[in-house]
């Protein structure tokens, strides 16, 4: 089965309409889409539909992401940690399974910890807690506040996002670290792409995640700290092809032992990219 829920949350004391897709049935289950430019719910619909014989799994879009006009809130990790509550309020569960892509991970772990009993497992899928220019540019934090200030600009910005968004350099952005097989990222995925950087405001959530300003800590002492005691029993799903840092990161976390750790294949997508690996991880540990 498969249909939509719009839920009309404020957050940020703004009202931020929120469609979901929900796929399958049995117990619930929240899949929580990346934070990127090119993310939106419908990245999760193949997994949900190959855990669908076993869960009934609610999608939502991220507030200033999606394929439709964004509504304009605060993009910062107030706003986000919001956001899940007034979700996990609206829609509360208890889910079975709660599973998070990418830098959806540390939002889904914090909800867990505000919202105790809210799920039963959480399956992290190659998660990440550092945006792109801090990960490539570590030592050059001074300059992404000036990028992203520069992105949000009303021409200037719009002119900047709309060279870094032409379908080649999205194209050559997949191949490089999003998904494992160059061979996958077809004319129609990258078509499909390109419309969710196209929506209305779609320049405001890339400028936050680029930049770091999505980031929900700091630096990785205080990702792993997230993973401490109390919290619900937690996979670690890891793709041999993520980039190196983020893979680093990855490895850090399966190896300070709060976690599980299962190899997949991929690379930053796994679950857009191989659903039906990623739904077999799940389902077997």
């Amino acid at each position: 089965m498969e249909t939509t829920r719009t839920f009309d949350l404020i957050v940020a004391g703004r009202p931020v309409p929120t469609v979901c897709d929900v796929i399958g049935e049995g117990p619930d289950a929240l899949l929580l889409p990346a934070l990127s430019t090119i993310s939106d719910r419908a990245e999760m619909r193949a997994l949900a539909r190959s855990l669908g014989t076993g869960h009934r799994s609610l999608v939502p879009d991220w507030p200033g992401f999606g394929a439709r006009p964004r509504t304009r809130v605060p993009l910062a990790p107030d706003t986000f940690h919001a956001f899940l509550d007034a979700l996990l309020a609206a829609a509360p569960g208890p889910y079975a399974l709660g599973v998070a892509a990418g830098h959806a991970a540390g939002y889904l772990v914090a909800a867990a910890r505000r919202h105790p009993g809210a799920f039963a497992r959480l399956v992290l899928v190659a998660p990440t807690w550092r945006g792109p220019l801090p990960t490539a540019m570590p030592g050059r934090a001074h300059w992404f506040p000036r990028i992203r200030r520069a992105v949000e600009a009303p021409l200037l910005g719009e002119a900047l996002y709309r060279i870094n968004i032409s379908p080649p350099i999205i194209g050559r952005m997949m191949r490089a670290h999003v998904y494992a097989d160059p061979a996958h990222v077809t004319p129609g995925v990258i078509r499909d792409k390109h419309a969710v950087t196209r929506q209305r405001n779609g320049r405001f959530g890339t400028a936050a995640f680029v930049t770091g300003g999505l980031d929900p800590v700091g630096e990785r002492a205080a990702f792993l700290d997230l993973f401490g005691d109390g919290l619900p029993p937690t996979l670690v799903l890891r793709p041999g092809n993520a980039p190196r840092r983020s893979g680093a990161e990855m490895d850090a976390l399966i190896a300070a032992g709060r976690v599980a750790g299962v190899a997949i294949p991929g690379a930053l997508s796994p679950h857009e990219e191989f659903p039906a690996a990623v739904a077999a991880a799940i389902r077997a540990n």
